[in-house]
């Protein structure tokens, strides 16, 4: 199987709730987008559309909401005991707060990140679903790099996905039990745990 290691540049778009055609992220040539092709580190629908590019090639694409991250589900949106968030005694509000990604498990010792849309009462609320579900992808871009991947970065990476990460999914809590993590310091995970770079890998 051919591995081949490509960086690219993009704007990625959308449609919001008001059918206007919006920028959602940038990958800028100073930090691209970069993956080994056949390893899963990105998209299915993306890859396909990128691996056989040649470096300097440009590309502008639409992936459909199935071929990107699948619809938004409403079930999805969970609601987590505000006690499972207490550090020392205490509720973490510097880490747990609306518009926050929160690392969770299930019972099953699976984890992820959920995105903390709301604070009621005794609970939180959280939204599993992948942070570009239910949106047609429109990528606009040109492919920096291209060629064959060496041995080491085939090692690095799979050193990087089979390591714990902050971009876990959220594929095993659905209908499961959730709570955050024992260490309560660990709430506020820094980074995009929904995928950040629309063209991450979904789980």
């Amino acid at each position: 199987m051919t591995h081949r290691y490509i960086t690219v540049s993009y704007n990625l778009y959308a449609d919001n709730d008001a059918g206007i055609h919006e920028l959602l992220e940038q990958a800028p040539e100073q930090y691209p987008f970069q993956f080994i092709t056949n390893m899963g580190m990105a998209l299915d629908a993306f890859e396909s559309r990128i691996a056989d590019l040649s470096e300097n090639e440009e590309f502008d694409f639409t992936l459909s909401v199935e071929e990107g991250y699948g619809p938004y589900l409403p079930e999805y949106v969970i609601q987590v005991p505000k006690a499972s968030f207490f550090v020392n005694g205490k509720f973490a509000e510097d880490a747990v707060y609306p518009g926050s990604i929160i690392p969770l498990v299930n019972e099953e010792g699976m984890r992820f990140h959920g995105l903390v849309t709301e604070i009621k009462g005794d609970t939180v609320v959280v939204d599993l679903n992948e942070h570009y579900a239910g949106k047609a992808l429109h990528f606009k871009g040109r492919v920096i790099t291209a060629r064959e991947a060496t041995d080491e970065e085939i090692k690095e990476a799979i050193n990087a996905l089979t390591g714990e990460g902050c971009g876990g999914g959220c594929s095993g809590c659905h209908g499961g039990c959730c709570h955050g993590e024992d260490e309560g310091a660990q709430c506020g995970c820094q980074g995009n745990g929904h995928g950040e770079g629309g063209c991450c890998k979904k789980n």
